[in-house]
């Protein structure tokens, strides 16, 4: 059996490659963004993947809840024909939802995207979904009143859901960033002895883990360093290596990726710039990273600054396109804008926590 999947709020498609990579069909992509949209296809093609079958789209989603509705429901009738599954997966932007955004809520033009997506599978009936977003969402008493109604109506109109507060460290990725996961499948895939009370039972969230999360927060991370620009040293021993930033900047050959010259050049700064220790992230901005821990979450916006371990530079894009673990062969048009890259980067799903979730969620499909 296949499984196909309709992408929305696509981005760059760091979520659709995980499931690519897992044996998915991404057969239809959706980016409101055409830079997003373009980067997508620019990768794509450096990787030698195939195109999606339905095409790419620069639209907003609500299209797809109106005058765009049955064009919709014809692809995924013509995606069904040979009997697959068709999967909806997305992320609606987030800074509705998160303390470090504009903390709107549902009533935030962000926030209202969550509802639409909500709306379009319900409209849609997908055989399965993912639904991606920051942990506020989960977190914050007013905003996980809003995710508990969204639940409701998806139980109403047919699925059961489970759902599973995520940390990218757990995969294998170099960096600190939580998200919440909502799986749905329809009830008519699913037996009574597989759920109950629209609760999907014995989902194997932790099936393709590969680290424990308060293992890895308890481990001797080094804490700061004197800056000294050009510096080596020594991996400590009794860490995890491959989550930290420099195992990861080697293992992509960040120096001779495509994009190792993409970074911003302050125009001042410079002297503040050098006084911070690697390892310093505590402040909003200015974060120098340490070369032997893992990254604090990849998140660019609202004027945050990550300063590189050991060079008196920012980080470059192919630096935090690393850090969001996807492979070396992975990059972004040149004629992208520095600022539409590193939001693009910061707003991706990490490579292997994408590739995890989705393995694990078709294994689960195969079961039943």
């Amino acid at each position: 059996m296949s499984y196909k999947i309709f992408s929305f709020f696509s981005g760059s498609g760091f979520l659709d490659l995980g499931f690519e990579k897992s044996g998915y069909l991404v057969e239809f992509v959706n980016e409101f963004y055409n830079p997003f949209l373009n980067a997508y296809k620019y990768s794509r093609e450096k990787m030698g993947l195939r195109k999606p079958k339905y095409g790419y789209w620069n639209t907003d989603i609500n299209e797809y809840l109106g005058q765009r509705k049955e064009e919709l429901r014809g692809f995924i009738n013509d995606a069904q024909i040979d009997g697959s599954l068709v999967g909806f997966i997305g992320g609606p932007p987030c800074p509705d939802f998160s303390v470090a955004g504009k903390n709107r809520g549902r009533n935030g033009d962000n926030g209202k995207l969550s509802l639409s997506y909500v709306n379009l599978i319900i409209e849609q009936k997908p055989d399965f979904f993912l639904f991606e977003n920051v942990k506020g969402l989960w977190k914050t008493a007013r905003h996980r009143a809003f995710f508990e109604e969204l639940k409701t109506m998806l139980h109403k109109a047919g699925y059961s859901t489970t759902e599973r507060l995520t940390n990218s460290l757990e995969f294998g990725v170099g960096q600190d960033r939580d998200r919440i996961l909502l799986v749905g499948i329809r009830n008519n895939l699913l037996g009574s002895d597989l759920a109950t009370d629209n609760k999907i039972l014995s989902f194997p969230w932790e099936k393709n883990i590969k680290y424990d999360l308060a293992s890895i927060k308890n481990m001797p991370w080094p804490e700061t360093t004197p800056y000294i620009e050009g510096s080596e040293l020594v991996c400590p021993s009794q860490i995890q290596k491959e989550l930290t930033v420099q195992y990861w900047f080697e293992k992509n050959d960040v120096k001779n990726h495509n994009n190792a010259n993409d970074f911003f050049v302050p125009r001042a700064g410079l002297t503040r710039m050098e006084v911070v220790l690697e390892g310093d992230v505590s402040r909003k901005s200015y974060k120098r990273l340490h070369r032997w821990r893992y990254s604090p979450t990849v998140a660019y916006g609202n004027n945050e600054v990550h300063l590189h371990p050991y060079l008196s530079r920012r980080l470059s894009v192919s630096e935090a396109l690393a850090l969001q673990s996807l492979p070396k062969e992975f990059e972004l048009p040149n004629e992208m804008t520095l600022s539409d890259m590193f939001k693009t980067v910061g707003n991706g799903v990490p490579y292997l926590l994408s590739k995890g979730i989705a393995l694990t969620l078709k294994e689960y499909l195969e079961g039943i």
